[in-house]
């Protein structure tokens, strides 16, 4: 079971952007990923690896934490508004739930829950 001031740094990193660094830092060597029900990405090397090719893409993110967190021994929900500004002006703005599973200090398994329709880029309204 993380400890409040681990679960508060996670919280923190990801707050600031630093995506690919929470997964090194608070992620186990073999730990999985999933979006919605998609197969799991797997092995922390390959989850910072895709991380970095998503925020290359990417000019500017904008990550929220929404609370409360629910902790409930080794699993934990976290509520996330996140915001992804691309260079061509568009951005897309996705809210999603974290449904994840620690082993002790560190997160093992992570699946998140979102409407993919989230996903597509929208313009700025020029008007």
């Amino acid at each position: 079971m993380p400890s409040s001031a681990t679960i508060e740094k996670f919280i923190a990193r990801v707050e600031e952007n630093k995506h690919d660094d929470a997964i090194l830092e608070f992620y186990t060597e073999n730990a999985s990923m999933r979006e919605n029900h998609d197969e799991p990405r797997v092995g922390r090397a390959a989850l910072v690896a895709r991380e970095r090719q998503v925020l290359s893409r990417v000019s500017r993110v904008e990550s929220r934490c929404i609370h409360p967190v629910f902790v409930n021994g080794d699993y934990m929900v976290i509520r996330w508004i996140f915001r992804f500004d691309y260079p061509d002006g568009s951005y897309m703005e996705m809210e999603e739930l974290a449904y994840q599973r620690w082993e002790g200090e560190r997160i093992a398994e992570e699946q998140f829950f979102y409407d993919p329709v989230q996903r597509k880029p929208k313009r700025p309204d020029h008007t």
